[in-house]
């Protein structure tokens, strides 16, 4: 079974900075619910990389893997495979779409 859902929000930020900073994977930690522990090869996100990093629930340590898969700057697109714990894969196309010089939209799905 497949369940397909595409989150979207306006952030009060140029779109500029919201993608440098999903092209920085060594920062995402302040910012998702894990720890990275390691990311090969090291670097701006880039189609290959993969992201290694834990998260912690029910007293244990998951291991959560995010390989990139696409990377599209000009469209400010991101496509990531994300494997979580339980045999849980998921497939995540994240799109900036600006608003206005302040502002843009994102879309998580």
């Amino acid at each position: 079974m497949s369940i397909s859902v595409c989150p979207v929000a306006t952030v009060a930020s140029p779109a500029e900075h919201v993608w440098a900073l999903l092209m920085a994977p060594a920062t995402y930690s302040e910012w998702w619910d894990a720890r990275t522990e390691r990311i090969e090869p090291p670097g701006p996100a880039a189609p290959g990389q993969v992201i290694y990093a834990t998260s912690r629930a029910l007293g244990r340590r998951w291991s959560v893997n995010t390989a990139v898969l696409a990377v599209e700057p000009e469209r400010y697109a991101l496509d990531l495979r994300t494997t979580l714990p339980l045999g849980i894969m998921v497939q995540n196309h994240i799109l900036v779409q600006p608003l206005d010089a302040a502002s843009c939209r994102v879309s998580f799905g």
